[in-house]
This record gives structure tokens, sequence and C-alpha cells, in this order.
């Protein structure tokens, strides 16, 4: 089969385009045809080795795959080949079929499109799980989301609005804040131009913000903590700025708020029924029309590394996906 390889750690200019043996599942893992594979952050931070997980080399990136169930080991006892799945396998998900760990693999509707499950689902769990799970967002409440225009900002988006929050939309440029405000976003910041903690003031009449959803981390955390309303929730989801922010202890003693984790990874692997239970929420409303989803751009296979260098730019408004077959 054809695969996307890394065979040391760098930058994704290095990525190979090789044949490689087909995998053999192992007794508990489900072998899928890969029909598309989602590009998400961690890939990039994968690939260089600056990630929580580190695969043995060589590897394929890719860590959202939708496909067909076509193998299976004796020990699988939830799918069935022909089953249309969703798998979050970490790895390895640039490549023509993918062996993955059972309980790392979802079915799906067959109605669903393949390229739609891996352009939205992998950004939409983390984020629903944040909202619903780690903030339990109420209706009425008032959600700011940081870097509001990527992958997991615009899923944040989408779901306040779905379950009723007033959302507050922060990113880096107008035509950002315009994909936003799209999307649902009620009030728009632009904290390269406007005063993020002025703003969030402002925009509140003083009662700062229920919940902030942060997947960016950098300098943006300190504003955002000190405009947050009291006993408010602030979800700690990534930092891709790159900088990892060091939050002054007496902000959420003043204003005693929460500071929540979100590792969504974890989170489906230590309790799977209520993941799956998000998973089967987030597929009806893709079906029913309800969430619109990012812009996607295709990518073939052999032009995976494209992707990712895309992906590194970070300038870009659209979720990349690759097209495997």
């Amino acid at each position: 089969m054809k695969a996307i390889l890394y065979e040391h750690f760098g930058m994704p200019d290095q990525l190979k385009f090789k044949d490689v043996p087909n995998p053999e599942p192992l007794e508990n893992q489900v072998l899928i045809e890969v029909k598309a594979c989602g590009v998400n952050f961690p890939d990039l931070l994968i690939v260089q080795n600056k990630y929580q997980i580190k695969p043995e080399l060589p590897f394929s990136p890719g860590g959202e795959v939708a496909g067909k169930v076509i193998g299976m080991g004796k020990k699988v006892t939830h799918l069935n080949i022909g089953d249309s799945v969703l798998a979050l396998c970490g790895w390895g998900g640039f490549a023509e079929q993918i062996a993955v760990n059972q309980d790392r693999v979802f079915k799906i509707p067959a109605a669903l499109d393949p390229k739609l499950a891996a352009a939205t689902l992998y950004n939409f769990g983390t984020s629903y799980h944040a909202l619903k799970d780690r903030a339990n967002i109420q209706k009425g409440e008032t959600l700011l989301v940081l870097g509001a225009s990527g992958g997991i900002g615009l899923a944040a988006v989408e779901l306040g609005k779905i379950m009723g929050a007033k959302v507050i939309a922060a990113a880096s440029s107008s035509e950002k804040l315009e994909l936003c405000q799209d999307r649902g976003a009620d009030l728009l910041i632009n904290y390269e131009e406007e005063d993020l903690k002025s703003r969030i003031k402002e925009l509140t009449d003083g009662k700062g913000v229920d919940v902030i959803l942060d997947p960016v981390g950098g300098k943006f955390t300190d504003a955002a903590i000190r405009g947050m309303a009291w006993k408010g929730m602030y979800l700690i989801v990534g930092f891709a700025s790159g900088d990892i922010p060091k939050i002054p202890m007496n902000l959420p003693l003043l204003k005693g708020c929460e500071i929540a984790g979100v590792f969504w990874g974890q989170f489906s692997k230590i309790e799977p029924d209520k993941n799956a239970a998000n998973l089967d929420q987030l597929t009806h409303w893709l079906i029913e029309g309800k969430i619109k989803g990012p812009i996607v751009k295709e990518y073939p296979l052999k032009d995976a590394k494209g992707a990712l260098m895309d992906l590194q730019e970070r300038d870009h408004i659209h979720k990349s996906v690759i097209i495997v077959s």
C-alpha cells in the first residue's frame, strides 16, 4: 500500500511517499480502509517530536481517520466488516490502510460523508467535551473563544450557539472574524488591534465572561483570565501559539474561578461511553445540518506534505483533509 512516512523527526517537507507492507490487525484491532484523514495541529507537533505522543520511527502522521472496516482481530466485538467508522489513531492515518485498537474506533452513520467526518469530529469532539463535560455551559452564559477561527475555536463557536450561550469570538484578523460571524458568533474581538481585557469588559457591561475556551495560550491568556466573571471557568485546550503561559495564581483567587484542562484523547480512552455518546450527538447534528463545520481544503495522499506545510503557516481559515480513497 501507499503511505506518507517520516523516517526521522523534522519539518513537513521531509515527508516521503512510499510503498509499505499492508498492516495485519492484532486480535484486538480493526483494519480500516482509509477514505479521508483530517490534518490537525498535533500532527505538526508529532512530526517535530514536540508532542506528548512519540511514535517509533518510521511512522505516518494523521490521527483522525474516517473509513470502512475491512478486517479485524478475533477479540473485536462491537464492529462488523463494512461498517463506516471514525478512528482516533494518534498517528498512521496518512496511509491507504491502518490497524487501530478497537477502543479507538467508533461506528458512524453510513450517510455521513467520510470527508466531513474526518474534517469535523476531532475538533468538534474536543470542543464539545470542553463545553459539555468540563464547563457544563448553560443557556444564557457568555462564552469567549480565543483563536476562534481555528479548528477547535470555530467548533466551539458553533457548539456554543447550539448550546444556548452568547458567543464572543476573538481572532487576529477581520477575515477570520467574518468566518466566526458566519458560524454564529454574537460579538467579535480583533485581539491584534484591540485590547482584549478592555473589550471583554465593554462587551459584557463590566461583568466579564462565564467561560473561556483557549486553544492558543501565549500572550493573550493573562488578559483573558483578567476578563473573567466571578466563578467563571477557564478551559485550557492547547498552545497553538507555541508558548505555554504562566498564569499568576492570584487571578483565579480574585475571580473565584476554575481552570480546567481539556485533553479529549485521554477522556475518550478513560470514559469511552461518554465519548461515544458525544460523538453520536455530533454526527446527528452534522447530518441534520445544525453544524456547518469548517471550510475544507482537500489534498491527495501523495501531496500530504503540502497540508502540513499549510498548517504550519497558521494564516489559513480552512481545514485540510487528506483524501486517500
